[in-house]
């Protein structure tokens, strides 16, 4: 993070501001908020992808399986371990949250 352009104090280059709450808008805050949620997915023993980082999975020895995928700022959840995935839905939703139930490609 750097100092904006015009805010440097005579003699004090390289220091900058500390924030009390969150600006909206920063170059960091997708980053900053991925950070978050891949550290929350992985609690519920999901393990990112290293082919796309944007997907994160959990196979199971019984068969059961979860596929969490992200793309801007939807998510899609689908497998068959119903619990895991209840336990997802139920954690990231909100009022604005739907059923995907159409696959644009197909």
């Amino acid at each position: 993070m750097e100092q904006p352009p015009g805010l440097v104090a005579q003699g004090e280059y390289g220091l900058v501001c500390k924030l009390h709450r969150s600006l909206y808008g920063l170059k960091q805050s997708p980053r900053a908020w991925f950070g978050k949620f891949s550290h929350v997915v992985q609690l519920f023993g999901l393990k990112q992808s290293e082919a796309d980082h944007f997907v994160f999975y959990c196979h199971t020895s019984l068969g059961k399986c979860v596929y969490l995928m992200v793309y801007v700022d939807d998510i899609v959840i689908t497998g068959n371990d119903c619990p895991t995935k209840r336990a997802l839905i139920q954690s990231f939703s909100d009022q604005r949250s739907g059923i995907f139930e159409v696959f644009p490609w197909y």
